[in-house]
């Protein structure tokens, strides 16, 4: 599996998470990705030029650091769509350090 690394030690609220999630899942993009959660769960799907639509590995680093700054609801549905708790058909692998 692809793993892709995002580190909290670079963002301190949500929209500077929605551009470390950028800078991992979508190089060389000539568009610019919407910045929310539905557009975050659409990437984990892939096809956006660093995974297709096969399984991955997404490693957290610094997580406890995320949860502390976006606070307990924003993580919990951050987590969520990352593990595919509602079934939207991405296949992520969560590692959190």
């Amino acid at each position: 599996m692809k793993t892709f690394t995002i580190d909290g030690n670079n963002f301190s609220d949500l929209e500077g998470f929605y551009d470390e999630i950028d800078k991992i899942l979508t190089k060389e993009l000539e568009w610019k990705t919407g910045h929310n959660l539905d557009a975050y769960n659409d990437l984990l799907r892939g096809g956006f030029g660093v995974h297709d639509e096969e399984p991955i590995v997404l490693k957290w680093l610094n997580y406890k650091k995320s949860k502390r700054e976006l606070g307990d609801k924003l993580i919990l549905s951050i987590l969520e769509i990352t593990l595919d708790c509602n079934n939207s058909g991405h296949d992520c692998k969560l590692e959190l350090y």
